[in-house]
């Protein structure tokens, strides 16, 4: 028979999920706008071509799209810890 959360077990648990949320929202927001569009020259400027693309493009259509599989996984993992907290 599991136990039913507390009203301030319940207000934690959304706290800490938008928490983590929005830092994950914030790490794609970076890979995708960041890397692809504001800091492109930068990217291209300063490290190495991925075979014949710039950085910066690389990151724009790959990169973000590896980061963003990443953040998915890192979401998933996050949660299920969360919840697992939640039904102690």
């Amino acid at each position: 028979m599991s136990k039913l959360p507390t009203e301030q077990a319940k207000r934690d648990y959304w706290s800490q999920s938008i928490k983590w949320v929005l830092i994950l929202l914030s790490i794609w927001f970076l890979a995708s706008f960041g890397c692809g569009i504001l800091f492109r020259t930068w990217l291209d400027e300063n490290f190495p071509k991925i075979g014949n693309a710039p950085f910066g493009f690389w990151m724009a259509q790959q990169g973000s799209i590896i980061i963003f599989v990443l953040i998915l996984i890192a979401y998933a993992n996050v949660m299920a810890r969360l919840d697992k907290n939640l039904e102690r």
